[in-house]
């Protein structure tokens, strides 16, 4: 047991190293970035909505305020009732422009309730790049002029734009922050640097118009609890580039009480573990400092074991800093980087958890997971 705990924890200073390499090429690319370039691409940015939440119209009326020529904003839910529909409309008579609109979706004819509203919204939509962007998401007014950028490349059909979680008030709120910032980014940037992106990550990211076609439109995804992946990895099977931006937006999480929290990190964890099986059992070679802070006793509190636990905390913190706080800019990272420990324990628990069970909860329906992530969904 010793020796097996010594490989994770080694493993584990070896993947630190590559993030901390991938931070460094993410912060550098961002710096090279290309001038303007003419507002050539129209695009359609799409916000499904499902009721009132903090903060809920800062969020949406970031998207108001976007420095780009020629964009449009719609809004989907499925019950014309839905609170965060009036706020979307009020926000569209505050504001002229961009154009906007507000969708009643209708009930669901199929398990994933945001591929739904996204269906609806994109039959009403005009641009040529499609914008997926939940409503929990506050945006900056250079948004879309880095996504024609990087949709300037004629061979890119799927961008990512890597997010900032900035977490409420609760303790479990920051905990999870703190996991998004500087061990879930760090995987993506880690993923990214060793093979092309196959995957794209569904808080915000764009699709070219052509390539939502060419795989088949979302009624492939209809079935699938995370329609964000499949959709990357079609879009590279279809021959198209996928492709992390470069631009961060930030994720306003909220604040959860411990059972919703835990709730919403174990559906996380059993979609992935559905997604990708193998990527799954290497996380625990991205989360060693659990089994590091086992090894002085597994060890009998040999020095090498002291030491090593050393160097695999301060390379943790290392690629934390790295990631958290140089690629994604989080200012507040460093306040509460002393929770990483206990954030860490907390995730490894989780992922423990993920292996076992194939029920999730959402949007407070329950489901059960097919073998390769499909939605069915379960009478209660």
């Amino acid at each position: 047991m010793t020796t097996l705990i010594a490989i994770v924890a080694v493993g584990g200073c070896a993947y630190f190293v590559v993030v901390i390499m991938a931070a460094h090429r993410f912060v550098a690319r961002r710096g090279r970035r290309q001038p303007p370039n003419s507002d050539s691409l129209s695009f359609s940015v799409l916000k499904p909505l499902a009721g009132s939440e903090p903060e809920l119209t800062e969020n949406l009326g970031s998207f108001f305020a976007l420095d780009h020529g020629d964009y449009e904003i719609l809004f989907a839910a499925r019950d014309r009732d839905d609170p965060a529909l009036a706020a979307a409309a009020a926000l569209g008579r505050r504001y002229p422009t961009p154009r906007s609109r507000a969708l009643v979706a209708g009930e669901p004819s199929c398990p994933n309730l945001k591929v739904h509203s996204l269906a609806a919204m994109t039959r009403s939509s005009t641009g040529d790049v499609l914008v997926i962007s939940d409503s929990d998401i506050r945006a900056d007014p250079a948004l879309l002029a880095d996504l024609a950028r990087e949709f300037r490349d004629p061979r890119v059909g799927v961008v990512t734009c890597p997010y900032r979680a900035a977490s409420g008030r609760s303790p479990w709120s920051r905990l999870e922050a703190l996991g998004m910032n500087s061990e879930f980014w760090s995987g993506v940037l880690a993923a990214q640097l060793l093979a092309p992106m196959d995957f794209a990550i569904g808080p915000t990211m764009a699709i070219r118009r052509s390539c939502l076609e060419a795989i088949g439109g979302w009624d492939v995804f209809q079935d699938f609890l995370a329609e964000d992946f499949q959709l990357g990895r079609r879009a590279r099977l279809a021959g198209f580039d996928v492709r992390l931006g470069t631009h961060v937006v930030e994720h306003r999480i909220g604040s959860q009480d411990l059972k919703s929290n835990l709730g919403h990190r174990l559906r996380w964890r059993r979609s992935t573990r559905r997604s990708r099986p193998v990527g799954y059992w290497g996380e625990i070679f991205a989360n060693p400092l659990p089994w590091a802070l086992a090894l002085p006793v597994a060890a009998s509190g040999a020095a090498w074991s002291w030491w090593l636990l050393g160097a695999c905390t301060a390379l943790r913190l290392l690629a934390a800093i790295a990631v958290a706080r140089y690629a994604l800019q989080d200012t507040r990272f460093l306040r509460h980087c002393w929770l990483v420990p206990i954030q860490d324990v907390l995730s490894l628990a989780v992922w423990a958890a993920g292996l076992f069970g194939k029920r999730v909860v959402w949007r407070d329906r329950t489901y059960e997971l097919t073998r390769d992530g499909r939605l069915r969904p379960i009478q209660t």
